[in-house]
């Protein structure tokens, strides 16, 4: 017979990163860009809009960063925790963990005989990947990874918040309140866009998504800065 090949293209394996990259970028061109309009709308320099876009870069991509490795770290230690839980109860009660995969087989659609048959099977191969995959719901796929999250979020925060900031830098002043958000809503549609490729996503609510809100927090960085003069 001849081996045939498995072609499906999955796209799972990317959720980790893809999700840390996209909030990321996603944040870094709306927060920068919206606090760019709302500097520029206070009627500040250049100087002062490109000091404040500047600023907001470095504080928030290491914000993201932080916040990242803080968060996946946490999510990683209550993974080693059930890890470790589950392990002790494979040395200390085999037979009941057995049971315990059996029903869950059953749950699935298995008859009990088959359920056992597959559950033994499974437990002698690697009983705790076993217990983890279908016990847990974990897999080395979803597996968190606090460096590499961290990592995704701060350079791609960082090249999200360089966009508005060149332009701030390159269009005169008085079109700063105007180029800046149309540059960041193209950025925006085209990360959305690139978003929903990487994940095998429709493109057109991914790009409705990220434009909505970022067109929303510019409109109301730019009608503070109107209204009160101040940067918030």
């Amino acid at each position: 017979m001849k081996s045939t090949r498995h072609l499906e293209k999955h796209y799972s394996q990317r959720i980790g990163w893809l999700r840390a990259a996209v909030l990321g970028a996603n944040d870094g061109i709306v927060s920068t860009a919206s606090l760019l309009v709302g500097v520029a709308a206070a009627g500040t320099s250049r100087s002062s809009i490109l000091v404040a876009g500047v600023a907001g870069l470095v504080a928030g991509a290491m914000s993201m960063a932080a916040g990242e490795y803080v968060s996946v770290s946490s999510q990683a230690d209550t993974e080693q925790a059930d890890l470790a839980r589950e392990r002790a109860e494979l040395r200390a009660a085999p037979a009941h963990e057995l049971e315990e995969l059996r029903q869950i087989y059953v749950t699935r659609g298995l008859d009990p005989d088959l359920a056992l048959k597959v559950a033994k099977q499974l437990m002698e191969r690697d009983a705790l990947g076993a217990h983890a995959r279908d016990e847990l719901g974990l897999s080395i796929v979803h597996t968190a990874r606090p460096v590499q999250a961290a990592l995704a979020s701060a350079v791609t925060f960082a090249a999200g918040a360089a966009l508005p900031l060149i332009l701030a830098a390159v269009v005169s002043l008085p079109q700063i309140i105007l180029a800046v958000p149309a540059g960041s809503l193209f950025s925006l549609a085209a990360l959305g866009a690139l978003s929903a490729k990487a994940g095998g996503a429709g493109r057109g609510r991914a790009v409705l998504r990220v434009t909505f809100w970022g067109a929303l927090a510019m409109a109301l960085t730019a009608a503070i800065g109107r209204l009160f003069g101040t940067v918030v």
